[in-house]
């Protein structure tokens, strides 16, 4: 049997049980696996390519200033943000003069999601080259956020010349949670709990990681986007891709690699962060030294070569969206003020 037709096998039946039981407790909007019926707050365009012998769409805002300055932003998404997620950012940086590209990789939001696709941190930074040389873009600054960090970290690597300045927003993988001692979970267990997922779940995460306990009514379309697709007709497919995204995450760290990294670089780190792959999945001991974010910061900014941290006392994992006048005056400050690789 095929991969696809075992996955898709064994998805129906997870599905079939699954999506009954979240609909009977968990009302909300349900969106299509492309995450259909959320509107995004810029025009959304479709880059067409082939990959691994498939026919693949990613989906982009490209956000045009009325003032150019003559530079390019690339807006990087976590794992449970997506391109959207930017759109408080993306006024910011537009009315500065930037041009604005905010892509969601394959396997998220609007983006495909391929049944088999073999998911690494490089075959994502290739996609969003091909995607940024397809309009136009030969040099930008990367801006990743959450796993969007390691994916800018990836591709500031292998494209270093085309990488002006980088910015990475509390990024995961500044650990190797592997080598620290978090157990391998299978993409069948990540599937099984990605199944489980919900508005009522992803809030209480959220709460406690991304806002440092605190909860705003503005945070909740967010939980909707996420819980929406998990509700929706394509559920079983939105939580395969996720689990082979998480089984990416765990295997391919890039916290080796931060000594390599040339270009300017702005590490924006929300103290009360928390965040670490598996980390429930761990024993006690091991839970208890990692996803420490006061010391993660710092060691990254002292294993990068040109960096400069910038540290919020307050702020958890997503401080772009937690408190945005802080974190948009520390950004734009050093956009402005930090040289350019060249």
């Amino acid at each position: 049997m095929t991969l696809i037709r075992k996955f898709s096998a064994f998805a129906a039946a997870c599905f079939a049980a699954a999506f009954c039981h979240a609909a009977l407790a968990d009302d909300g909007p349900a969106y299509g696996p492309e995450l259909e019926g959320f509107s995004y707050p810029h025009t959304v365009h479709d880059f067409a390519f082939t990959s691994q012998g498939q026919s693949l769409h990613m989906a982009y805002m490209d956000v045009q200033p009325e003032k150019p300055n003559g530079r390019t932003v690339v807006l990087l998404h976590g794992k449970n943000f997506c391109a959207a997620t930017w759109d408080a950012t993306i006024d910011e940086l537009t009315h500065a003069g930037y041009r604005v590209i905010a892509p969601d990789q394959i396997g998220f939001c609007k983006s495909s999601k391929p049944a088999a696709y073999q998911f690494s941190f490089q075959q994502l930074a290739r996609n969003t080259h091909a995607l940024l040389v397809s309009i136009g873009v030969e040099r930008a600054t990367m801006i990743g956020h959450s796993t969007g960090g390691m994916l800018a970290v990836r591709y500031a690597l292998m494209y270093p010349q085309a990488t002006e300045q980088l910015v990475l927003v509390n990024p995961i993988g500044l650990e190797d949670w592997k080598a620290l001692g978090v157990p391998s979970l299978s993409v069948d267990d990540w599937y099984a709990r990605e199944l489980k997922t919900s508005a009522d779940g992803i809030r209480r995460y959220e709460q406690a990681t991304y806002y440092a306990g605190q909860w705003r009514a503005s945070y909740e379309p967010w939980v909707q986007m996420l819980a929406g697709m998990n509700r929706g007709p394509g559920k079983a497919q939105v939580a395969w891709d996720s689990a082979l995204l998480y089984d990416m995450i765990y295997t391919q760290p890039v916290v080796y690699e931060f000594g390599q990294l040339q270009m300017p670089t702005l590490l924006l780190i929300g103290q009360k962060d928390n965040t670490a792959i598996g980390k429930d999945a761990a024993p006690p001991e091991v839970r208890a030294k990692i996803g420490h974010y006061p010391e993660l910061g710092k060691a990254a900014a002292k294993a990068i070569p040109h960096a400069t941290l910038v540290e919020f006392p307050e702020l958890g994992h997503a401080p772009q969206i937690q408190d945005p006048q802080a974190f948009h005056k520390a950004l734009m400050d050093w956009l402005a003020a930090a040289p350019t690789n060249h």
